[in-house]
């Protein structure tokens, strides 16, 4: 009974172990609350792009890693590109912006 009880506990302190390391992050892979964390960052982002009238008719693409907010797409003028920057970078929990947003 007590090899039993001994193999469960070893068998739970494994699984949890590997359930925790599974959830953690590295430098080319988010851990779980990362990855939430970013979806609610580039939903704001999108969201605050779209309310703007100026920027919204545009195909503006983002995405966002650990924070780190990416524009791509294209616009018709140079402050089209730098106003949806701005937006970007004006959520919360952006920690920076790299636009690659194109004017064509």
């Amino acid at each position: 009974m007590k090899q039993l009880r001994n193999y469960l506990s070893a068998a739970f302190l494994a699984v949890t172990l590997v359930s925790v390391v599974g959830c953690a992050s590295t430098s080319t892979q988010e851990g779980t609350g990362e990855y939430v964390d970013d979806s609610v960052i580039t939903t704001k982002v999108k969201a605050a792009i779209f309310e703007e009238p100026t920027l919204k008719s545009f195909e503006i693409n983002v995405e966002t890693f650990k924070g780190v907010v990416q524009l791509s797409g294209f616009v018709a003028a140079p402050a089209s590109a730098s106003k949806a920057g701005d937006l970007a970078r004006g959520v919360r929990g952006v920690k920076s912006v790299k636009n690659d947003i194109r004017v064509k």
